[in-house]
């Protein structure tokens, strides 16, 4: 019947707009010519046995060529970026009551519209890197005693590992959800040995790659600085910022200027024990920093795979500009790379 239609539409000059009459006669004239074909053949119309199957074989569809055909316009590398931010008052205490409003966020000094934004109450993947070299050797019974102060406060689906580092840091133990098997590895170190720092955070970003959780922290708690690492911190610093892990720490009698730059730059925050007395609030503090959160999340206004860092910052809109608070955010990110 399509043939028969088109045959029409040819004969008639290839327009649908002639009068109906017209038409009404092509269609009987070519109506004749078909039947007079069909008799004169000595076939009938059907010319399948009746008692065969009918087989219907539908033709391939032919793909359309890509040149002829109009572009689509969804955007297939649409993404939202995640920020968590941390606020808390003149007393280190956590805000937990501000508005989507309270906040403005930029990328590379642009500003960008937020997409979303929640508060963070979700399981965390914790790597624990413990300094057991030997300057700890006064301060191990202390340190256990944070540990487990530490976990006094997980919440279930939480998972730990830990990495003990002296002359070169090792992996005591996997992702585990028992604090238990954490402290009794603790417990039993003996602490010797120079101080990979470096080596021990290196190592930690790359244990965290197996983690079931989206929120991943690496706690670190030392007592100075670097004096026997492979990597640099340029290579530790650049190493953090392409991972999505955050950083927070405990730094005993000395202050960890490097611990401190980690940590603002991956939205974490760093403590400082002056004498072993002041090591239970600091806990207290990074517990609480740790499990009150916003999560601030944005499509990027330019979307480039470039692969290249992005500046991220975050200011509090006024009248919450004018309060005393203090907020902590992830300094940026690395943009996905795709090869055009």
């Amino acid at each position: 019947m399509v043939l028969f239609r088109k045959v029409v539409l040819l004969l008639s000059g290839g327009s649908v707009c002639r009068p109906a009459r017209e038409r009404r006669f092509l269609y009987l004239a070519l109506g004749g010519a078909l039947v007079a074909v069909q008799l004169g053949s000595g076939f009938p119309a059907d010319s399948s046995p009746s008692d065969q199957p009918r087989i219907s074989i539908t033709p391939r569809e032919r793909r359309p060529d890509a040149n002829s055909s109009p572009r689509g316009n969804i955007r297939l590398d649409v993404k939202v970026v995640l920020i968590p931010v941390s606020v808390t008052d003149s007393l280190d205490h956590p805000v937990n009551n501000l508005p989507p409003t309270a906040f403005r966020l930029l990328e590379d000094n642009v500003e960008q519209k937020i997409a979303c934004f929640f508060k963070e109450d979700a399981p965390v993947s914790v790597g624990l890197i413990f300094d057991a070299s030997g300057s700890m050797r006064k301060s191990i019974d202390r340190s256990l005693a944070a540990i487990r102060q530490f976990f006094s406060t997980t919440m279930p689906g939480d998972e730990f590992f830990l990495i003990r580092f002296s002359d070169k840091p090792t992996v005591e133990t996997g992702f585990t959800s028992d604090p238990r098997e954490i402290l009794d590895r603790v417990s039993s170190i003996r602490p010797e040995g120079w101080t990979a720092l470096h080596d021990a955070i290196y190592l930690g970003v790359h244990n965290m790659k197996s983690a079931k959780n989206a929120r991943r922290v690496l706690f670190i708690l030392s007592d100075g600085g670097d004096n026997n690492s492979r990597y640099t911190e340029a290579e530790v610093k650049n190493l953090v910022m392409e991972a999505d892990v955050r950083v927070y720490a405990i730094g005993l009698f000395e202050r960890p200027k490097f611990l401190e730059k980690l940590a603002a730059l991956t939205g974490g925050e760093t403590f400082w024990a002056h004498h072993l007395s002041d090591l239970p609030d600091a806990v207290d503090k990074l517990t609480r920093a740790l499990r009150n959160q916003y999560v601030i999340g944005y499509s990027p206004n330019k979307v480039e795979n470039d692969g290249k860092f992005r500046k991220i910052k975050i200011e509090l809109a006024h009248p919450f500009s004018l309060s005393p608070l203090r907020h902590l955010w992830r300094r940026g990110n690395y943009a996905p790379y795709a090869p055009r």
